[in-house]
């Protein structure tokens, strides 16, 4: 006998519930009709009334539909179906609180039909998520599906500002050429279409750092130039990150006193109550340009380094604070204290590192010159050799350059 094989019918109207919106996206999850869903116990009348909401399931169907979906009964009563992913949003965007983006991950990953724009502020909110937390496979496939919502809505401004995050995750990732070629569609949309200030720089930003790294510091230069000049009415974080941006290129180009005029004018245009975090990190990419320029200039270092613990101290995500061990790693070394620079290292997770492409490669260089200095001398050679090969196969040109440049002065020291 049939569970239901009939259902009433009333003139009640349908109103959507949890449970019958929940029924609907799993259904549709696996691609299955109501006719296939339902089977031979119940009706696909009744089925499709109960997805609407103008039935409530009794105990025994509850059951039944949960075996025939290959799931737990609880999994038909999540607190959030395809109709929450809004909800979801909205509690995310006014809070600090990660547990609001695990929430809006768990709504996407079940809703079905949604508001493709609400659907591309959760994927950017999961992004920026993924982000602070290192989880760059992550933060791509949401910054993927970004890019194609943005695409179907035609909507220019979602457009460049996804390529744009998307360019400097790949950059993040050491997928150079990929993240050139979104870097400059993203700036190309923005020069083209007149988006805001804000999106053209953020796109222009991201496209001097792919240049820098790809070795196109010409063409990186006269990007940054142009970043220079557009926000330089601007006193906020855009005005900050772009002197930030000139000082790297410049370092790269071998223009250390250009390079630590511009950094210094970015620290000193940025209030620390304004926006402490991006305050220690210019702190953090002040000790890196210290630590290289030649000669090398430990005592600001020290000074900038100290300052940006304090403030991720309090701040730091768990990404910073391994930055931090790393430039204090090679700070140590700079000062000739290999026993120090190597205990700074035991304190890293290698295991759980959540580093840059970059960074990773500066930390690979250091532990290389630490087994030269420790008296082994082939291996540590050999390493290097090896990170300046895998930075030149990535197109990682500026990195290469620095690998092979330290290689040459380790083989000009005597054994």
């Amino acid at each position: 006998m049939n569970l239901l094989s009939t259902y009433d019918c009333g003139n009640d109207m349908p109103v959507e519930t949890p449970f019958g919106a929940r029924l609907k996206a799993l259904r549709q999850k696996r691609g299955l009709s109501q006719a296939a869903l339902a089977g031979n116990d119940i009706s696909t009348g009744y089925l499709s009334r109960l997805e609407s909401g103008a039935r409530q399931p009794t105990e025994r169907v509850i059951t039944y539909l949960a075996g025939r979906l290959g799931v737990d009964r609880s999994a038909l009563f999540s607190p959030y179906t395809s109709s929450s992913l809004s909800e979801a949003v909205s509690v995310a965007v006014s809070t600090d609180s990660d547990d609001a983006v695990e929430a809006v991950v768990t709504a996407l990953a079940s809703a079905q039909g949604d508001d493709p724009l609400v659907r591309w502020q959760a994927l950017w909110l999961v992004a920026q998520f993924r982000r602070r937390r290192g989880e760059h496979a992550e933060e791509r496939t949401s910054l993927e599906e970004a890019i194609r919502i943005a695409d179907g809505l035609a909507l220019t401004a979602l457009q460049c500002r996804s390529r744009t995050e998307l360019a400097r995750c790949l950059r993040a990732t050491g997928d150079v050429t990929e993240a050139l070629e979104l870097a400059v569609a993203a700036y190309e949309l923005a020069r083209e279409s007149g988006v805001s200030v804000s999106d053209t720089s953020k796109a222009l930003l991201t496209l001097v750092s792919a240049e820098a790294e790809a070795g196109r510091l010409p063409d990186a230069r006269a990007h940054v130039d142009e970043l220079v000049a557009l926000v330089a009415n601007h006193s906020d974080a855009l005005r900050t990150e772009a002197l930030w941006a000139a000082a790297t290129v410049r370092s790269r180009q071998g223009d250390d006193d250009g390079a630590l005029a511009f950094i210094q004018q970015a620290m000193d245009s940025l209030d620390s109550r304004v926006d402490l975090v991006l305050w220690a990190r210019l702190r953090l990419a002040a000790a890196s340009l210290y630590l290289q320029a030649r000669p090398t200039l430990t005592k600001p270092a020290h000074a900038c380094l100290a300052e940006a613990e304090r403030a991720l101290s309090l701040v730091g995500t768990p990404v910073q604070q391994q930055e931090l061990l790393t430039l204090q790693a090679r700070l140590a070394f700079a000062d000739g204290h290999v026993a120090g620079a190597r205990d700074v290292l035991d304190r890293l997770d290698f295991e759980r590192l959540a580093l840059s492409y970059r960074d990773r490669v500066q930390l690979q260089l250091l532990e290389s010159l630490l087994l030269i200095e420790e008296g082994h001398r082939e291996q540590g050679l050999s390493r290097l050799k090896r990170l300046g090969e895998e930075a030149h196969r990535d197109s990682n040109m500026n990195l290469a350059a620095q690998v092979w440049r330290v290689l040459a002065e380790a083989l000009e020291q005597s054994p």
